[in-house]
């Protein structure tokens, strides 16, 4: 399996720390607000990058965070006339819901910055004994040129940041590279009690101590944003190798940005969209598929049409697995109408031609596998997906025998799971009403009754259900 490094800038061959385990660290969200779709981005490619790890056997211990103190929050918190605390836990909450309409594994673990400060306090203490921090009237920096590999992550070269006129000069500290990892509590504000100050952490620090908390001074990935190279993951590796004089991750994967119709993100062009906004137009699975669609270190750009090229495409692995789905109960429903022994019915034998068939689509499952171990590939192994939907849309007919179609039906929905994708739909129970119309339609059919039959389509349409009409019968989905 090769993975790309930004750390070397190259893609290397994926050896974990421990055999048949890996060690996953991905940066959180900020919860101040609901999440919006850049911020959806990381949360699906690399639910997507574990997954395929547990589908190839290995035991991953997966950590993501969750930033409820900062300024944002506190800003929010203020201007509601509630406490810190509310907010954030309130948005944790609709993080969740949004989270779940992704399909996106629950965490191994959540931690939340409030519940780690003590260990916080004590990573600053450590690294101000070993020199790497200071403390000036309550605020404790971080000592940047203490650590010689200071930019190895981002490529920046320190002194030409430090030329830079973005710094802000700060008579308190030594160097203007020199970042914050204690500040004192402003009124108002929520604090903790350390030996410098009661105040609160700064926000570098807290992944470098739930990661090493969490999963231990060494591990395999860290992920996140593109945005989040510099200065977040190259303080991280500052604060955490000064600390523990240890490699902190082997891998370092970051995906790239989103657009809004070639545009960046903004709330103040009227551009900006939370995953709840797209999920009053879209079932969240569209969106997981749209991003599945670019291989993730690519930018990738947002916008309506694309939306409903993948509401098209992900109906059709949809339909082909349903249409297997029902194949295989027809053929169920035949057998057990037989009489018992007087025919093979719905359990006969794969046929030669159905074997080298399921032949063709273990190779398509192997091509599936060597785009994901090829830096997780997703759009490619999304192609070996349409490959095989093909060949099932194909060969599977109601002649087919059930072993055929049950194979095949398994090998979409495995390869669709290993990238969370439903390739069946939950089963909607349609009201009495409905039920008793699509039955008199198609009694309206059966005496050529073509106006009634065409006005119970247009009323079902109106109540948002479509009729398909197919080889295999009629079937409805929503509108």
């Amino acid at each position: 399996m090769k993975i790309y490094n930004t750390l070397t800038k190259k893609k290397e061959e994926f050896i974990p720390l421990e055999e048949g385990k890996v060690k996953m660290y991905v940066c959180g969200p900020t919860v101040y607000n609901y999440i919006h779709i850049g911020n959806a981005r990381p949360i699906i490619i690399f639910d997507t990058v574990r997954r395929y790890f547990e589908y190839k056997g290995y035991d991953v211990n997966f950590v993501s965070n969750f930033t409820d103190v900062d300024d944002k929050i506190i800003k929010k918190a203020i201007d509601e006339g509630k406490t810190a605390a509310e907010i954030s836990e309130r948005y944790i909450r609709e993080f969740n819901k949004d989270v779940e309409g992704l399909n996106v594994e629950p965490a191994t673990r959540n931690p939340k910055a409030t519940e780690e400060i003590d260990g916080m306090v004590e990573m600053i203490a450590a690294l101000i004994e070993k020199g790497h921090a200071y403390e000036k009237n309550g605020t404790v920096y971080f000592r940047t040129r203490s650590f010689p590999d200071y930019g190895k992550l981002s490529k920046k070269n320190i002194d030409d940041l430090e030329a830079g006129i973005r710094i802000a000069v700060n008579e308190e500290k030594e160097d203007p590279m020199d970042f914050v990892l204690w500040k004192p509590k402003k009124e108002g504000e929520p604090f903790w009690e350390s030996p410098w100050s009661e105040g609160r952490p700064g926000w570098h620090i807290e992944c470098s101590v739930m990661s090493k908390k969490y999963l231990g001074e060494e591990i395999d990935i860290h992920a996140g944003g593109e945005d989040l190279i510099f200065p977040h993951h190259e303080n991280e590796i500052a604060q955490s190798e000064a600390c523990n004089g240890k490699e902190f991750a082997r891998y370092w994967m970051h995906n790239g940005f989103l657009n809004i119709d070639n545009k960046k993100m903004s709330k103040s062009t009227g551009n900006f969209f939370t995953v709840r906004d797209i999920s009053q137009s879209y079932d969240l699975q569209v969106l997981r598929f749209f991003m599945l669609s670019a291989h993730y270190r690519s930018p990738i750009n947002f916008n309506r049409e694309l939306m409903e090229a993948s509401k098209n495409a992900l109906d059709r692995i949809q339909t082909a697995a349903a249409n297997l789905e029902h194949l295989i109960d027809t053929a169920g429903k035949i057998e057990c109408e037989m009489v018992s022994g007087l025919s093979t019915g719905g359990s006969q034998a794969l046929s030669k031609e159905e074997e080298e068939l399921l032949k063709e689509s273990a190779k398509l499952q192997e091509k599936f596998e060597a785009a994901m171990e090829d830096d997780f590939n997703t759009a490619d192994a999304v192609s070996a997906i349409f490959e095989l939907v093909k060949l099932s849309n194909t060969y599977g007919t109601k002649e087919s025998s059930p072993a055929f179609l049950k194979e095949l039906l398994d090998r979409i929905t495995l390869l669709c799971g290993v990238l969370g994708i439903k390739a069946l739909k939950k089963e909607e129970l349609l009201d009495e009403e409905i039920e008793q119309l699509i039955k008199e339609r198609q009694e309206a059919r059966k005496q050529k009754d073509f106006k009634r039959s065409d006005e119970i389509r247009n009323l079902l349409l109106e109540k948002g259900i479509l009729l398909e009409d197919t080889r295999e019968g009629v079937r409805w989905k929503r509108a």
